[in-house]
């Protein structure tokens, strides 16, 4: 991993002892995105990533592997990779990452359980919306479908992860619509946790693009809260599923466990329309 390279992992990891694993990302074709613009994506190589292991803290109990999806390395290198993390770091009780639905197709339901068995705790998914026509606008490379099946494939695995969406992704008058089909997808499988991001327009992205030319208009703060407020009241979660907006992109922090929170989040949503 080059000295001048971002590094990125979601806001619950920040106290995890942090592994490069790969560097850009293997599609790096999200119209939104611009994490990865300037990285060229590699596989660091496992006497690269031992050497760090080998001088890394041995009473580590968590690890976050970095990378914009890790699980692109494929199932037997994975696999060498948590072998040597139990090997240098044996209190390790959970390794997290990002992962694609775009990646996961390749791993089968058997391949993710012995992941899991061998400390893969933790994952973190870019779902963003179950609304098709947002997902081929932003040009995501997965289906809904393929992102339901691929979650099932999770639940089967007794994989946990969580599931990154983001509102405003659908564009001006169509947030509630959104809502609701994400809420839709959502409600097809089991997720620990749903983790809420503020459309954000970055300088050179495709969106950006789209933005200045005028076929994409974003909406505006108001409507964006009626989204989150929206898929707060869809959500029918079969297990207790926590749902959080503190990332800092959000224009709402709010936080709490569905379905016995949603009143309460319900609330928060609104006294901040109402200072608006």
């Amino acid at each position: 991993m080059a000295w001048n390279d971002a590094v990125h992992y979601p806001q619950d990891e920040m106290l995890s002892a942090l592994l490069p694993v790969t560097t850009g990302c293997s599609y790096n074709k999200c119209a939104f995105c611009s994490m990865y613009t300037d990285e060229e994506y590699a596989v660091l190589p496992l006497a690269d990533i031992e050497q760090q292991l080998l001088h890394g803290q041995r009473y580590t109990e968590r690890v976050f592997l970095i990378g914009a999806d890790p699980l692109s390395i494929g199932f037997e290198r994975m696999k060498r990779l948590l072998e040597m993390i139990h090997h240098y770091l044996p209190v390790c009780g959970c390794v997290a990452a990002y992962a694609s639905i775009k990646n996961l197709r390749y791993y089968s339901v058997e391949e993710l359980s012995d992941l899991h068995d061998l400390g893969l705790r933790q994952l973190y998914i870019g779902f963003e919306t179950g609304l098709e026509e947002a997902l081929q606008l932003m040009n995501k490379g997965h289906t809904v479908d393929e992102a339901i099946r691929q979650a099932k494939k999770l639940n089967e695995a007794n994989a946990p992860f969580r599931t990154v969406i983001m509102y405003g992704i659908a564009g001006k008058g169509r947030s509630e619509e959104n809502a609701l089909a994400t809420a839709s997808m959502i409600n097809q499988f089991e997720t620990g946790k749903v983790i809420t991001m503020n459309l954000t327009v970055f300088y050179g992205t495709a969106l950006e693009k789209m933005v200045r030319n005028g076929t994409f208009i974003p909406p505006d703060n108001h409507e964006r809260l009626l989204e989150i407020r929206t898929l707060i009241e869809h959500l029918e979660p079969n297990k207790a599923m926590d749902f959080d907006t503190t990332h800092p992109t959000n224009i709402a922090q709010i936080k709490g466990t569905l379905p016995q929170d949603r009143q309460r989040m319900i609330r928060q949503v609104d006294q901040v329309l109402e200072c608006r």
